[in-house]
């Protein structure tokens, strides 16, 4: 009898211990679909083909970081299993691609895909699963809505917030500015118009003239000629390439000369400033927040010779002026970074906490003094740019780093 209790003390001890060992275990790894001890599984959609085509490499340059991390030993011990599908810029493929990667795939989370109107489509598919769309790749402000759609979250500045970097500009270098704004009569045009007036707020009076456009009209010269006869001294173009291309053109045959600032979604040499004619270009003004891998100022800089490293390695003969490049890299090594904060709580709920809780990262390939911030509150990761000029044939950066809080 007493061998008995004996032997049965001992068994209740090796349970207990068991399940210590067991809890402990547990409360150090902590997974949700997508996860295991070797594999994360991460969901992504991308215009391969289509109107938007042309943005397929960032996908592209994603697939390479990541693969590049997984030769690296992965993050945690973990391989990436990057799964991309294309939706051609369609909203309705969209919302079939995303179902087939979070239902049939199963992926941990979506990231980095690409598009307003088709990320758009899926926003309360993504909130109603509670499955992550982390680092959209548009620039709409909508994506900062933690209170309201807590599972989405932005990447890149959004238009309003760089409206509201060149208010600032507008504000310091010309506080008696006449402001006439040509705008796309959509939510780009009207989010760019809020960040104006954001941070104009009482001297929003100084915008004299508003003129928006519509996507289907063949030319946008009547609405030029129609801002410079209101004595506008400051002309803020916020319009997608083609139409950028025209405004740029007209401005230089009616000899008008305001100062001209212009969307970083125009800011393409090749689709706008030499259509639109480098001479008449000369002088425009944008903001921006990536180094450029083709300009020779970022010869020596560390994080650029790592960016040119693993195109070298990973994506040979890739066109090193594209941007696209960059900011898939970009994109792609923050989103690495939340992974390496959330270590073995692999939780969706635990990857949102820890997106939302980044301090001061500094991607390679961010100009200097640009860094990625978020929180529980905020989930728009830059916020700041840099402003530019257009000068012989480039784009020049000048002056400090310009935050878009509307307090400094």
């Amino acid at each position: 009898m007493s061998f008995s209790r004996s032997k049965l003390a001992a068994l209740s001890a090796a349970a207990l211990f068991f399940a210590v060992s067991s809890n402990a275990a547990l409360a150090q790894k902590k997974y949700d679909p997508g996860v295991t001890d070797t594999e994360i599984k991460i969901g992504n959609v991308e215009a391969y083909s289509g109107p938007a085509s042309a943005y397929g490499v960032i996908g592209k340059a994603e697939e390479a970081y990541f693969r590049m991390i997984n030769d690296q030993g992965g993050i945690n011990g973990r391989k990436i299993n990057f799964i991309s599908y294309d939706d051609a810029y369609s909203p309705p493929k969209t919302v079939e691609q995303v179902r087939k990667l979070i239902e049939s795939d199963e992926v941990f989370l979506v990231f980095n895909a690409l598009g307003t109107p088709t990320q758009t489509a899926v926003q309360k598919y993504h909130n109603a699963k509670k499955v992550p769309q982390l680092f959209v790749a548009s620039g709409a402000s909508k994506w900062n809505d933690p209170k309201d759609f807590p599972w989405t979250m932005g990447f890149q500045p959004s238009y309003r917030v760089e409206a509201r970097i060149f208010a600032k500009y507008i504000l310091k270098e010309k506080p008696n500015a006449k402001i006439g704004v040509f705008y796309a009569n959509d939510d780009f045009g009207k989010d760019y118009l809020l960040g104006l007036k954001d941070v104009l707020g009482a001297n929003s009076k100084l915008i004299i003239a508003e003129e928006s456009y519509e996507t289907s009209e063949p030319s946008i010269d009547a609405h030029i000629v129609k801002l410079k006869d209101t004595g506008a001294d400051v002309f803020v173009n916020i319009s997608t390439p083609k139409f950028a291309a025209q405004a740029i053109k007209k401005i230089a045959e009616l000899n008008w000369k305001p100062m001209h600032l212009m969307t970083d979604v125009s800011i393409s040499i090749g689709a706008v400033m030499k259509p639109a004619g480098l001479d008449a270009s000369e002088g425009v003004l944008s903001a921006g927040y990536l180094k450029d891998a083709s300009d020779a100022q970022w010869d020596n800089d560390e994080g650029m010779k790592k960016f040119k490293a693993f195109l070298e390695k990973y994506m040979p003969g890739a066109n090193i002026s594209d941007t696209n490049l960059v900011y898939g890299y970009t994109a792609a090594q923050t989103m690495v970074q939340v992974l390496k904060q959330s270590g073995n709580d692999l939780t969706r709920a635990n990857v949102m906490k820890q997106a939302a809780g980044i301090k001061d990262f500094a991607a390679d390939t961010l100009l200097p003094g640009i860094k990625i911030n978020t929180s529980a509150t905020d989930f728009a990761p830059i916020e700041q740019l840099q402003m530019m000029r257009f000068t012989k044939g480039k784009w020049e950066m000048f002056g400090d780093i310009i935050s878009a809080e509307t307090g400094g």
